[in-house]
């Protein structure tokens, strides 16, 4: 029963972790229901039976990320207060204030619970293998069947499921012995070269990244920098292999946005610069919680954001909200820094797969009311987090 608790309690939390990947692509579009509410519906009473039959030791060096994320939330309702945004503070809000605190928690309570943990891996990477599949079924039809506006969605999210999932076979393949090794190579390969297609750039630098360092965690010093420097040496005959033929990148549309579309990186540099400016203006207390893009001249326009989390918090809730999210996100770097040896290396490999894409996705896109960069949060914290059967001799 416990057992059956905890897979659930996985399976379902990737659903939701990934339900924006699997709702924009088809056939999974066309389905009768929401997945993101459905798995969060299912997964709430889990987490909650899951609490109260498990036994769970918190690392003292848990305090100053947790109490830093609660505060967080509660300066942005704070800083509401004086938000001239209406419509994207009200979109995000409760975002921030209901949905992240449970996506902390969940991540939490499963990235330290070994069997949720592993169904939440191997539901990523079985998400991973389907997006792949219909990515390749789409490029055998000739192309996205999709709306421009639900690709772009695409891109984004299904690139992430592609890191994760290319990061977890690369885990598994060095975990295995001998010819088993075989199937999960070509698995990330397959995932690999899927992610070449939807136009996610920074998914698919989080896959090399991924699949580079999540695997050599695994590994003693000596025998982890040989594997970073083989990946280093792929990736660089990859890139010279592209170089010198480069009619191979069209119909790819995540190298022809990598390599020919700085339109990208220069609105991007556009948002930076003016979360910065605003944020020297409103200093210290920054906009108000949603009032960025009202400020940038964009009105009502949540589309719009800083698209880097320490700008946005610094830009809407100042410097108390700037240092509280480096308390919590920052934090979360500290446990991991602190907690790496006292875990087992494959446990740590995983929290790696899963948060080192969306690490990455924060400094370049998302806001803060993105549930996956607080799920993240909590899995990278739930290294600092013991599960123990309830009842174990450890409570006597």
């Amino acid at each position: 029963m416990n057992a059956a608790l905890a897979l659930a309690a996985g399976f379902l939390a990737a659903v939701l972790h990934l339900a924006g990947a699997l709702k924009t692509a088809p056939p999974l579009a066309a389905l009768p229901l929401d997945l993101t509410w459905a798995s969060l519906l299912g997964l709430l009473p889990l987490l909650a039976l899951l609490a109260v039959t498990r036994r769970w030791l918190l690392a003292p060096v848990l305090a100053l990320p947790l109490a830093a994320a609660a505060l967080l939330w509660l300066w942005l309702v704070l800083a509401g207060a004086w938000s001239p945004s209406r419509l994207v503070l009200a979109q995000k809000l409760p975002e921030v204030v209901l949905l992240a605190p449970a996506m902390l928690a969940a991540g939490l309570l499963l990235g330290a619970e070994e069997r949720a943990r592993q169904a939440l891996c191997g539901t990523t990477f079985g998400i991973g293998l389907l997006l792949a599949a219909i990515i390749a079924a789409q490029a055998a039809a000739g192309g996205f069947a999709v709306p421009e506006e639900a690709g772009r969605v695409h891109h984004q999210l299904a690139g992430l499921a592609l890191a994760m999932a290319a990061a977890l076979a690369a885990v598994a393949a060095l975990r295995a012995r001998g010819l088993a090794r075989l199937p999960w190579a070509l698995a990330v390969a397959g995932l690999g070269l899927a992610a070449l297609r939807p136009g996610g750039r920074t998914a698919l630098l989080a896959l090399a990244a991924g699949v580079a360092l999540a695997p050599a965690l695994l590994l003693r010093r000596g025998r982890a920098m040989a594997w970073l420097a083989a990946m280093l040496t792929v990736l660089a005959g990859a890139v010279l292999w592209l170089a010198l033929r480069p009619d191979l990148v069209e119909g790819l549309r995540t190298l022809e946005r990598l390599t020919a579309d700085p339109a990208g990186l220069e609105a991007r540099l556009a948002l930076w610069q003016a979360a910065l400016d605003w944020a020297g203006l409103a200093a210290p207390w920054g906009l108000g919680t949603g009032a960025f893009t009202i400020a940038a001249g964009h009105g009502e326009w949540r589309g719009l954001y800083p698209h880097n989390h320490a700008l946005e918090v610094l830009a809407e809730a100042g410097l108390p909200g700037l240092l509280l999210w480096l308390g919590a996100f920052g934090g979360a770097a500290w446990v991991v820094l602190r907690r790496a040896f006292l875990v087992p290396p494959a446990r740590l490999a995983a929290i790696a797969a899963l948060v080192l894409p969306v690490a990455m996705t924060v400094l370049v896109s998302t806001d803060l009311g993105n549930r996956m960069a607080w799920f993240a949060l909590g899995l990278a914290l739930s290294l600092g987090v013991t599960a123990r059967p309830a009842g174990s001799p450890a409570d006597v």
